[in-house]
């Protein structure tokens, strides 16, 4: 790990030559410049796109066999984990143990700043062994300049206990070595503000987490061709959501989905699953079951044993 004392050198703290007058600029010319270093973070996402894809691969693997995903973060790279984690089960359904974010601090660190706690590795050891990371976690470690202890010292523990490591950093592999399975740079070069990783570094990072949960909850059959089929229902907005579902995949009408959707308990894929199979509901979980919760493959298995 790098000297903290010597972090001038680093790819995030260097002096962005396009912004040296920025106190100096217009409202506009602030907004024009931001838009075009913005830009850099879909460079920078293009040029990882098969560590990213490596990570959806064995992420999607371990958490169909029991496994589950944590991101380990301090201060702007902590917020966005908790906030990815906190997003997947109003999205996918998913039980709140299987994707969680862990940020230096704890809970009162997502609204106060709190960077002092970043700079110790035996935090980031014991947040690890509180949650019994084991062999078949993921654990996915945040820091946008590749340094920070707490992180370091969670992915060291994580790799003791066997779960498998993956870095999201900002920084080219020569400035910092980070020893993990798969390590992911997304450069996206100095920010507008010098140091200031909440803003091209903190972008890309948002870009990749939604990427990988998303992929990942794809690959685990939460998804049916674009629509989001394990949604959660508790809201008027999501309810909503929901019956569009229906209708757009069905011939029926909104108020035959509202009355399939309350027959299959609010839950989507097996409100589908029951149209398309003229299954009951407890027929149609059974079915679901057998094969992992992929609506796709469950009405496929099906089809198959009806036409035999």
């Amino acid at each position: 790990m790098e000297n903290l004392e010597e972090r001038g050198h680093l790819l995030t703290e260097q002096i962005n030559p396009n912004s040296r007058n920025l106190d100096q600029m217009t409202c506009l010319e602030l907004v024009d410049l931001f838009n075009q270093e913005d830009a850099q973070t879909l460079k920078a996402i293009a040029q990882a796109r098969l560590e990213l894809a490596q990570v959806i691969d064995i992420t999607s693997n371990a958490l169909s066999k029991g496994g589950r995903l944590f991101y380990v973060g301090a201060g702007t790279s902590g917020r966005l984990g908790v906030l990815d984690a906190a997003e997947c089960p109003p999205t996918f359904c998913t039980n709140p143990d299987l994707v969680q974010g862990i940020i230096a601090g704890g809970a009162a660190a997502l609204v106060r700043s709190s960077e002092d706690l970043e700079d110790s590795q035996e935090d980031g050891a014991s947040a690890i062994a509180q949650r019994h990371i084991n062999e078949k976690d993921i654990v996915i470690g945040i820091s946008a300049g590749g340094t920070t202890p707490f992180v370091h010292g969670a992915l060291e523990a994580a790799k003791q206990r066997g779960a498998s490591t993956v870095s999201l950093s900002c920084v080219p592999v020569e400035q910092v070595q980070i020893r993990v399975d798969i390590d992911i740079r997304l450069l996206t070069g100095p920010e507008v503000l010098a140091g200031s990783t909440r803003l091209k570094a903190g972008t890309v990072t948002k870009m990749a987490l939604n990427i990988i949960s998303t992929g990942v909850m794809v690959r685990l059959g939460k998804v049916y061709g674009n629509r989001m089929i394990d949604v959660s229902v508790t809201n008027r907005k999501l309810h909503d959501r929901a019956l569009r579902i229906l209708e757009d995949l069905t011939d029926l009408s909104r108020e035959e989905a509202g009355f399939l959707l309350e027959r299959s308990g609010r839950r989507v894929k097996l409100a589908l699953l029951m149209h398309w199979t003229g299954l009951e509901g407890q027929e149609s979980q059974a079915l679901l079951h057998t094969h992992q919760g992929n609506l796709r493959v469950a009405l496929q298995a099906h089809n198959q044993s009806s036409n035999l």
